[in-house]
């Protein structure tokens, strides 16, 4: 098994198929479907199923997927080790980061990483847990920032604690329901969350409460979308108090005081458990770190 074939058998899943692949590394589709019989042939199984769409992953295909992406992953921090030791700077890093998060934690911490690795590449993806750990367990992201789960973690995976979050009650200015008092006024109104419901707070806080879990409820896995829902219509959501400060927020939304005392869910990051970070990587988990235990302990 050669780390050529490696590449171009995560090529041909990423692209599609054999011929987009090819185009994508410059070499010839010959080349590429050579390569690919002769992975096979050493590991005795059928990879990927051709299509007139393309190629589409045999169930073989989808575990070895996995370790392909994990193998690529470890080279390029392999790469990227040693270019820091003949004293390149340059580097990449990708993360995750919770949309509930994003807006806290990601301007002040690319600030502080920018200082020590300004020519770095960095790709930072918004969204849940369920679509960001896989990305972590196969190093496609170097970790991600997000909940605790509060349940038992992947043994490749461990999460170190950061910050609880606070939460608000938060409307449109203007919203009816703005002087309801308590979350019971409040089980009518559509709500939005960023997890997917019965994990997040929302679920807790009106089941502390006692009062019943409302029945219109969005899930928004991106930030703007979710300021954009709760800013032109008549939806609720749980939100960081410091949000409110941002122009934005301050023109279109305003606070929904309850008297009910509202979860504080744990932030923190997930990362690799048998993996270093790369030089770069490890600068941004620690921006991240720090900007985050700012703002409250875990």
């Amino acid at each position: 098994m050669r780390l050529s074939q490696i590449q171009h058998f995560v090529a041909v899943v990423e692209a599609g198929s054999l011929r987009a692949a090819a185009q994508a590394l410059g070499v010839s589709q010959p080349a590429i479907t050579k390569s690919i019989r002769r992975l096979e042939e050493d590991l005795h199984v059928r990879l990927l199923q051709r299509n007139a769409r393309g190629a589409a992953l045999t169930p073989a295909g989808r575990t070895f997927l996995a370790r392909a992406r994990v193998i690529q992953g470890e080279l390029r921090k392999a790469e990227e080790d040693l270019e820091s030791l003949r004293g390149g700077a340059r580097g990449t890093v990708g993360f995750g980061v919770a949309p509930a998060a994003c807006m806290l934690i990601v301007p002040d911490a690319m600030l502080q990483f920018r200082r020590r690795h300004p020519r770095a590449a960095v790709r930072i993806v918004e969204g849940v847990n369920s679509a960001l750990l896989p990305q972590v367990r196969d190093e496609t992201l170097d970790f991600s920032v997000g909940q605790s789960s509060g349940r038992g973690l992947d043994a490749a995976l461990r999460f170190r604690p950061l910050f609880r979050l606070a939460l608000t009650v938060v409307g449109r200015q203007g919203h009816p329901l703005r002087g309801a008092g308590s979350l019971s006024g409040l089980t009518d109104a559509p709500w939005l969350v960023f997890y997917p419901v019965g994990t997040g707070a929302l679920e807790k806080a009106f089941k502390s409460a006692g009062a019943a879990l409302p029945s219109a409820i969005v899930q928004c896995e991106s930030y703007a979308s979710a300021l954009a829902l709760l800013a032109k219509t008549d939806t609720l959501g749980l939100i960081a108090p410091q949000m409110l400060a941002e122009p934005y927020a301050q023109r279109y939304l305003q606070r929904i005081a309850v008297r009910e005392a509202l979860p504080a869910p744990v932030i923190g990051i997930y990362l690799r458990a048998d993996a270093p970070l790369t030089p770069a990587a490890s600068a941004m988990a620690q921006a991240v770190t720090a900007t985050a235990r700012r703002l409250s302990p875990a």
